[in-house]
């Protein structure tokens, strides 16, 4: 069985030559062309996102209870309208 230093040992070989070959230069460029491009792309963190999210949360729940509000508001104009209305109508010459 490998000695766990052996294998540490060849890790680091692995790396030591790939820090100096052509392949981390490709590496570089690729993640400074990418960069650029999701610069461009105006792109949002994870963080910002959830905050919105919970903006959006919260702003979904409030219209929610407005509406409810509304609906309630507009049932107690009716009430007080109908009987405006048979009032009216009861005074009305036949």
């Amino acid at each position: 069985m490998l000695d766990k230093n052996v294998l540490n040992e060849i890790g680091g070989k692995i790396n030591e030559i790939l820090a100096n070959s052509p392949a981390k230069d490709v590496e570089r460029n690729m993640r400074t062309m990418l960069s650029g491009i999701f610069t461009r792309l105006d792109l949002v963190t994870r963080e910002e996102f959830e905050v919105q999210q919970e903006v959006t949360k919260r702003a979904r729940i409030k219209i929610g209870e407005l509406e409810d509000r509304i609906n309630h508001l507009e049932s107690l104009l009716r009430q007080q309208q109908a009987p405006a209305e048979k009032e009216t109508a009861s005074q009305l010459p036949e």
